[in-house]
């Protein structure tokens, strides 16, 4: 999938999906981790994607909060 794409379908996604996803993609990065540890990755590149997605879930889910903070002092005003 597509970084562009992947970003696109996180944003369409409400808190408690990212928290899934966020908690998957790191469980996921620990297996990853493991196998490398023990020499059995067999594609390298497939821990920096995770850890790229872990990135991007993280990303999206402060723009989420930062929106959300916007949103709440506009109403103070």
């Amino acid at each position: 999938m597509k970084s562009k794409d992947h970003v696109k379908e996180l944003r369409t996604m409400n808190a408690d999906q990212l928290e899934l996803a966020l908690k998957d993609a790191v469980k996921n990065m620990f297996h990853l981790r493991c196998q490398s540890a023990a020499e059995r990755l067999e594609a390298p590149s497939e821990m920096r994607q995770v850890r790229r997605q872990i990135a991007q879930i993280k990303t999206v889910r402060r723009e989420k909060e930062l929106a959300l903070a916007r949103g709440q002092k506009a109403d103070k005003k």
